[in-house]
């Protein structure tokens, strides 16, 4: 039910994508500003080559990292940017979100885009608005562009450095431990005595952006406050070893009091009213977590007083993972009556249905969520998969569909590229193989799939196959040329 890709993680990694943060010695002044811009002027735009460096990064990321491959999760992390992006400043709205399956409390973003979540993050974080205020402060360092003025204060050849740093980080991602971390902090070296001067204005920068984000899009300020407290509670309780998060946004007492005076001064935008969905979500995180002995994920939720829905949800979860799936769906609609615009609640119990091979049964719970609420992305994604068991050329065309708004979703394709098999369509099953292999890193094996697929309709006289394959095959090329700079 809940999935996972697993592949080794250096520790520190995700850490170290932010580039962003080095400690900076001395007191920071509460009061200065540091000439912080205001979310109304511009910030600078996105180049296209950071743009098409991000994503490469994302695509062999995909590759080495833990994925976290849960479509509830993911579109609830999607919403929240969905609602804050609008307010962060950033000119360039094309993000794209990377869940890891790790314990560690992290967040990431990366040039180009991308944003990070670790399922530890909603495990630390008891509240919504305080993985928000992380969100938050990581579309601030987006939004100002931080890796890349850094980068350029020292020096004009920003991308160069920028693909070394990350090519680095991909050493470090698949195995190459310090030799890669080595290999990012070696592309730094020339200006890292410049940088310390900017790590603390970039954090202040970003906090303050973040804050402006929350308290625009509706969520507490003071939250982002609470949060930092909190980790600096667990750096207590851990004997000065932090969490993976501060290792690249070192977090003071002055940097704490200056977010604290900030926060005093906003207020949030009509507030967003409560609701449990996030309790759910952070469920999800927790059973991820604890896979291998989901009782200590109910027995996390319990020490922290959480809501007994959250608390139900869980235990129908686990109910399902231990094969009680008449218990676990019956749990899952009692609350779904008594919390009937929770669409998380029908969706994960079309999952469970799934997952036990009941493929009528999913179907059937699932229409009833496109029904009421058309194109929700868990819910089709469940439909997609379940229809592939039973009427494939249908399956096709939801899967097609959601791969048309879901470009950079590899498991979409994995998907469509099955339903395409089972459906006779033998070329436009080798090109999503294909868009697969170039979303997780392996472009060359997805230039050859290209190759066989364009053999094969050319055989079967597939002339619309054949364009979309001629397309791509130039796209993939330049994706190659973009993944070289890593090298």
């Amino acid at each position: 039910m809940l999935r996972t890709t697993r592949t080794r993680l250096t520790a520190g990694v995700v850490a170290l994508a932010l580039g962003l943060a080095l400690t900076m010695p001395g007191p920071a002044n509460a009061s200065d500003d540091y000439g912080l811009p205001s979310l109304t002027g511009s910030s600078q735009a996105m180049t296209g080559e950071e743009f098409r460096l991000g994503r490469a990064w994302l695509r062999q990321f995909q590759a080495r990292a833990p994925i976290w491959q849960d479509p509830i999760a993911q579109d609830y992390v999607e919403t929240m940017l969905a609602r804050l992006v609008p307010h962060s400043g950033i000119s360039d709205t094309r993000t794209v979100v990377a869940l890891v399956d790790s314990r560690t409390l992290n967040a990431f973003a990366v040039p180009g885009g991308v944003i990070g979540v670790n399922a530890g993050l909603f495990a630390f974080a008891d509240e919504e608005d305080a993985v928000v205020s992380v969100l938050a402060h990581e579309l601030g360092h987006l939004s100002q562009r931080h890796y890349a003025r850094g980068q350029a204060r020292a020096e004009q050849a920003q991308i160069p450095a920028m693909a070394a740093m990350l090519g680095g980080l991909l050493i470090a991602a698949s195995g190459g431990g310090d030799a890669g971390i080595a290999a990012a902090m070696g592309s730094q070296a020339a200006f890292i005595q410049d940088q310390l001067a900017y790590s603390r204005r970039f954090e202040q920068e970003a906090d303050r952006l973040g804050l402006q984000t929350m308290a625009q899009a509706g969520y507490d300020p003071q939250a982002m406050v609470r949060m930092f407290r909190a980790m600096q509670r667990q750096v207590s309780l851990q004997g000065g070893n932090p969490p993976e998060f501060l290792l690249t946004h070192p977090l003071t007492e002055s940097r704490i009091s200056d977010a604290e005076a900030r926060a005093s001064q906003l207020e949030a935008v009509r507030p967003r009213e409560d609701d449990p969905t996030y309790d759910l979500i952070r469920a999800r995180a927790l059973l991820t977590i604890h896979q291998r002995d989901p009782q200590q994920a109910a027995t996390r939720l319990a020490q922290d007083n959480a809501p007994t829905v959250a608390k139900r949800y869980l235990d129908a979860l686990i109910a399902a993972h231990h094969g009680q799936i008449d218990s676990a769906l019956s749990q899952l609609d009692n609350l779904a009556r008594e919390l009937p615009d929770l669409a998380i609640l029908p969706v994960s119990a079309a999952e469970v249905a799934f997952e036990a091979g009941r493929y009528d049964d999913a179907i059937e719970r699932s229409r009833r969520v496109l029904r009421l609420m058309p194109g929700h992305m868990p819910a089709t994604y469940v439909m997609g998969e379940a229809t592939l068991q039973r009427a494939p050329n249908e399956a096709y065309r939801i899967l097609r569909d959601l791969a048309d708004k879901r470009p950079e979703d590899p498991q979409v394709f994995t998907l469509l590229a099955e339903a395409a098999g089972r459906s006779g369509r033998e070329a436009w099953g080798h090109l999503a193989r294909a868009e697969h292999m170039q979303l997780t890193g392996d472009i060359q094996r997805a230039i050859r799939q290209l190759d066989v697929a364009r053999g094969v309709a050319e055989q079967s006289g597939d002339s619309n196959a054949l364009a979309r394959i001629e397309q791509r095959r130039e796209d993939f090329v330049g994706y190659r040329e973009t993944m070289e700079k890593f090298r």
